[in-house]
This record gives structure tokens, sequence and C-alpha cells, in this order.
């Protein structure tokens, strides 16, 4: 049974003035990730508040409140592409307080209702973060096509001269990028 089946999951369009709670938010709920796995979260901010910042502001990206019964328990940033229907999400978070009840997987329902044309998602994770790999392979159904790290950049973040690049941890550059594919491209056979 669902753990949330007499709960509703909703989308609500988020406004400028919304985007500094849902950073904190979601810098929350990115931290406890990094201190599960590391055992503490220094350095700053997870993720840091410019990368947020750009993602929210970013050409195309939409920015949702998951909401669960009308309350806030989360937030996504998508980028749609009406052209080619291959959309990506860019940072997605449930508040740490409503972590395992199913609510992410409901959003994850909820999104894909809302782009039914999509042909293919996309989303990149660190690759330490375990219960975002459970909850995009296990959950969504999104498969592992790639594994970014230091001699294999994810080419669309621009990277800094070798020189800068090697006073940098490793796991700086190592992500998974996952897709899920929803429909088929024929125009291509």
């Amino acid at each position: 049974m669902n753990k949330i089946s007499q709960h509703q999951v909703t989308l609500s369009l988020a406004h400028k003035e919304d985007f500094p709670s849902m950073k904190k938010e979601l810098q929350e709920a990115f931290t406890a990730g990094v201190i599960e796995a590391f055992g503490d979260a220094q350095g700053g901010p997870i993720p840091p508040d410019e990368a947020i910042d750009e993602s929210f502001h970013a050409a195309g990206a939409l920015i949702y409140h998951i909401l669960l019964n009308g309350e806030k328990a989360g937030g996504v940033v998508l980028k749609i592409n009406p052209q080619t229907d291959h959309n990506s999400v860019d940072l997605l978070y449930i508040s740490s307080s409503s972590h395992s009840r199913g609510i992410g997987q409901a959003a994850w329902k909820a999104i894909e209702a809302q782009y039914p044309e999509t042909k293919v998602w996309e989303v990149v994770t660190p690759y330490f973060e375990k219960r975002n790999i459970h909850f995009y392979v296990n959950k969504c159904g999104f498969q592992i096509v790639e594994f970014y790290h230091l001699h294999h950049p994810d080419p669309n973040f621009p990277r800094t001269s070798d020189k800068e690049n090697d006073s940098l941890a490793p796991e700086t550059f190592e992500f998974f990028k996952f897709e899920k594919v929803m429909k088929k491209d024929c125009s291509n056979e």
C-alpha cells in the first residue's frame, strides 16, 4: 500500500518571493544527505547559494512547490524543452520533516502527469547520494546512463583549468546521470 494513499500530492508554481525559503529548505534536505554519507557538512551550504540561484533563474526554469494536502512539503526546479520534449529535473527536494513517507514518489507521479508529452526525463545526482539513487532507479524507473568524474566531466558544467581542479576533492566532479524514457522517438527510424 502506498504510504500516502490518504494524502494528495500536487504541484504549485512558486513565486520569486518564495525562493529564499525554498533555498533554505532545499539546503537543509541536501545537507542531511551529506551528513549521512560523510558524517559532517563542512564548507558552507549544500548546494551552494550560487548554484541554487543559477538554477532558479536559468532560462526556461519552472519552480514548483510540492504540496501535501495543500501544505508545502518540498520543491522542484524543472527545465522543460517543448521543442524536443527532453526535459530535466534540476533540483528536487522533500523537506527533511517529510522524508520516508512516499511523498517523493507521489511528487514524481505529479510531475509526470503535469508533462505528459515528455519523451525523456533527465537528472544528475552526486555519486554518494544513496537515497537519490534508490529513489530515481527503484521508485521512479530511471536508469543510470553515465558517470561523470574528473576525467569525464559533465559537459553542461564548464571546467576550470586542471591546476584549479587539482586542489578540489575528486567527489566534486562525481555524479550519476539518470534518464527515464517515457516515449520512444520514432523520428530517427
